[in-house]
């Protein structure tokens, strides 16, 4: 029955209200599964602070060789170096590969080099056709390392002072041949706060953390931010040569190292202990990850276009139709007190709005991304989205994808 403020009745809004219903199951039901299977990866995802408790290797610590490739990373660099010479750890070299720097990151590690002669700065004034820079530099810095075990870094990290000690510790306890570490991301920037988190949720469903550890059917995984290898297993592979032209290093040599008899893998939680910080501007941020998605979804265009999709639909979609759908059964239940239909859509919205924010708040917390970006996370999935499609459009129409100073036309596949 229609009143005069309500000028329809509640057999007109019932379709909607059904419709309503099963728009809010859905969204419960998928934020729900996310739950699940983040809960299950984190929880046989290792912690990197378990390495603290562990006892002296056998033979004692290892000499380790940490490499940082660094292009024009004057506003990074000392602070990355200051964090690695700060380590409780005996028998350190720090090696700082400086890729065809114009700025002033030379000047700025002299400084510090000068106090301190574990620091080595390795000047690199060319790339071959054929190499990825980073990976070139890697290289270089590979061939002056005399360390047992070998870490590769960026220049935009931060160690904790116990980190390095931890990780060998784990990965000689483990028996490793390449120990890897999933970042703290820093969260100083807008996008950070709110694109960078849909961002991470993406990558993480297409490399589920626990996968990475599994001894059985492992899904290759390291993240290049820190990747500590036994000596002997990266020069087995070939070192960076083997990857010389993948803009995922990261990745390959994880497939690289699964893929031999006997090695294996590892992938940890930071929690605090690397903090990364990836881009200082919403350009860099999107061209830095649309490298990534590029690279994680082996360069297939249509694949870049499927998660550009479902990304719309779970994460703009279907919490905007969900909104609206509480609002009408808000309204049906004030046209109808008695209508049963109405309080059923009401409640089925308002559950799945909880069931979103609470999983959200979950998975932000495990990012230690601020809660505040959350009710923008929509916004974070338009942008991710936004990246995916011009990957994928980049791809089909062969334009460069730029890193590390160089320009790159990659094939799609």
């Amino acid at each position: 029955m229609a009143s005069s403020r309500y000028p329809c009745n509640i057999g007109d809004l019932a379709p909607i209200m059904v419709t309503g219903i099963g728009i809010a199951s859905a969204l419960a039901g998928y934020w729900a599964t996310v739950a699940g299977r983040a809960w299950s990866e984190l929880r046989r995802t290792p912690r990197i602070r378990q390495g603290l408790s562990l006892p002296t290797p056998v033979g004692g610590w290892p000499r380790v060789s940490i490499i940082v490739p660094a292009h024009n990373e004057e506003s990074h660099a000392p602070r990355c170096a200051q964090s690695l010479l700060a380590q409780v750890y005996p028998g350190l070299e720090v090696i700082f590969v400086l890729d065809r720097c114009t700025d002033g990151t030379l000047a700025a590690l002299s400084k510090i080099a000068a106090t301190d002669a574990r620091l080595v700065i390795v000047e690199n004034h060319d790339c071959p056709s054929d190499w990825a820079g980073k990976c070139n530099a890697a290289a270089v810095g590979a061939r002056h390392a005399t360390g047992e075990m070998l870490l590769f870094t960026d220049a935009d990290t931060l160690f904790d002072p116990e980190l390095v000690r931890a990780a060998v510790a784990l990965t000689r306890q483990r028996g490793v041949a390449l120990m890897s570490i999933l970042s703290t991301l820093t969260t100083e920037h807008w996008f950070e706060r709110v694109a960078q988190p849909a961002a991470v949720l993406a990558l993480m469903q297409q490399y589920p953390t626990g996968r990475a550890n599994d001894p059985v059917k492992p899904r290759a995984f390291a993240n290049g931010q820190f990747m500590l290898f036994e000596r002997s297993a990266y020069e087995e592979l070939g070192g960076h040569a083997a990857v010389k032209d993948d803009l995922l290093e990261d990745i390959a040599f994880a497939r690289a190292v699964t893929g031999r008899p006997g090695r294996k893998t590892g992938l940890c939680l930071a929690e605090g202990m690397l903090v990364v910080s990836m881009y200082e501007s919403l350009g860099a941020f999107e061209e830095g990850w649309k490298r990534i998605f590029i690279e994680s979804c082996t360069r297939q265009p249509s694949r870049m276009r499927r998660k550009a999709v479902e990304l719309c639909i779970v994460g703009v979609l279907l919490p905007a139709a969900n909104v609206v759908g509480v609002a009408l059964a808000f309204t049906a239940t004030r046209i109808s007190p008695a209508s049963a239909l109405a309080y059923w859509a009401l409640g089925a919205g308002l559950t799945a709005m909880l069931i979103q924010v609470f999983v959200l708040k979950y998975l932000y917390g495990k990012a230690s991304s601020p809660a505040r970006g959350l009710p923008l996370h929509w916004l974070g999935c338009l942008v991710v989205s936004r990246i995916l499609w011009r990957g994928a459009s980049d791809l089909r129409a062969r334009r460069p994808v730029r890193w590390g100073g160089r320009e790159y036309i990659l094939e799609p596949r």
